[in-house]
């Protein structure tokens, strides 16, 4: 295994042709991470069964389609493309920018607090809960589904090593990563999946290394952005590509890292899983309208609203000082749970509500396609090989430019499912994962 990371390492340090790159770069992390992470699930799967845990098993209830989900989906997304639109698709130049706003900062720091983190928190919770719903209707059916869903992550790698040749914070090859381990997590009882949740939601990474007094050297992330940063700067195209090719999985690795998301996510994906087995999210009881049935799992969202809300406002003017870097993650878990907490409160409670956010329900309906084509579209604009706008525009006008995004994309979605029934990459991926 050690020569063959060697390899893998030499592989990104000889000058090669982008195409010898992309070819060597899939093989290694095909060859390193995924099969690693495959072996590790079937050996949980077999010590489960060894010392006698009693598995999950499907309740045998319907998996209809969950339209406030299709929405925070959608949210989601359009809340990424805005927070990526603020920080110049992740070119932190140090020169003047031509045009900017007095408000800039304020702007900033807002949407900083609101997106950050969130956007794609939201977006593993809700991929966890695909999960379920693909895994629970195998299940009904007899069959077992997670050979099938390897394969689908490896289909989902592949699209991010798409993604990433346009723009460096792809999240889609971890996603895939971190959905293989949701295999093993799938087989275990509720109350077991719970204390995880519990103990990757205390962020543990963070607070062994503050209560041991252990550190972790970010100084090899800061240099590789430096390195990518000024490739965006001023290189050229295909020299973005063999950058973001050679550097992109690990970048993101780290930055996952040393934003604590590394096992919030990992948290956020079971949490997903086992809303879906708790059926939080279902409308389904025997009475009329949108609320019907949903009595006792409103009150559990009205619960989680006013306990996140009454949390986040008082941490809100705490200093965390030295506890920053364990509690400033779980801060940011808390606004997640808030904010996805007041839109599944909202839709079951306001038919106007319903009404607005059924336009993001075809935009979330379509959340693949239009992350990948926010990456191909936010580079060309803000890059130095397109548009170079990460010099001409300051935070309030790349917002403006991001919501321009957003709704082209919607315009695009709306389009397009006037004649198909699944997005184009999402029709394409389906089909893939059963061949």
């Amino acid at each position: 295994m050690t020569s063959d990371f060697n390899d893998f390492n030499r592989c990104l340090k000889a000058p090669m042709l982008p195409v010898e790159v992309f070819v060597k770069t899939i093989r290694h992390i095909f060859v390193l991470i995924i099969p690693e992470i495959w072996s590790f699930s079937q050996l949980f799967v077999s010590l489960q069964r060894q010392i006698n845990i009693k598995m999950y098993k499907s309740r045998n209830l319907p998996n209809t389609r969950i339209d406030v989900a299709d929405a925070l989906r959608g949210i989601a997304v359009a809340g990424i493309i805005l927070y990526h639109s603020v920080e110049h698709f992740d070119i932190f130049t140090e020169d003047p920018i031509v045009h900017t706003l007095a408000i800039d900062q304020t702007v900033a720091d807002v949407l900083a607090w609101l997106l950050s983190g969130k956007m794609y928190g939201i977006f593993a919770m809700l991929f966890g809960l695909s999960f379920f719903i693909m895994n629970d209707n195998q299940q009904q059916k007899g069959k077992n589904f997670s050979g099938r869903f390897a394969w689908r992550m490896c289909l989902l790698f592949m699209f991010g090593i798409v993604n990433v040749a346009f723009y460096d914070g792809d999240i889609l090859m971890l996603y895939a990563c971190y959905g293989l381990l949701l295999i093993p997590v799938s087989y275990l009882p509720s109350k077991w999946v719970w204390g995880i949740i519990a103990l990757l939601a205390i962020q543990p990474v963070e607070l062994y290394c503050l209560l041991t007094g252990t550190t972790i050297d970010h100084s090899t992330l800061f240099e590789i952005y430096g390195k990518v940063i000024s490739t965006h700067e001023h290189g050229s195209f295909w020299e973005n590509t063999l950058t973001n090719l050679r550097y992109g999985f690990e970048l993101n690795l780290r930055f996952n890292v040393f934003s604590g998301r590394l096992t919030q996510l990992l948290c956020l994906f079971i949490l997903g899983m086992q809303l879906g087995r708790q059926r939080l999210f279902y409308n389904e009881g025997l009475g009329v309208g949108a609320t019907a049935g949903m009595g006792q799992h409103l009150k559990i969202w009205h619960s989680i609203l006013i306990c996140s809300a009454v949390v986040v406002l008082s941490l809100s003017f705490v200093d965390f000082g030295n506890l920053d870097p364990w509690l400033k993650p779980i801060y940011n878990l808390i606004i997640l749970l808030m904010i996805v907490s007041a839109v599944v409160s909202a839709w079951y409670a306001f038919e106007g509500v319903r009404r607005v956010l059924r336009h993001l329900c075809i935009f979330g309906r379509m959340s693949l396609t239009n992350y990948l084509l926010q990456s191909v579209i936010g580079s060309a604009i803000f890059c130095g090989y397109g548009l170079a706008c990460y010099r001409l525009l300051g935070t309030t006008y790349a917002v403006m430019v991001g919501c321009g995004m957003v709704v082209c994309q919607y315009l695009f979605a709306r389009y397009w499912f006037s004649s198909h029934t699944r997005g184009p990459l999402e029709g394409l991926w389906r089909r893939l994962t059963w061949i």
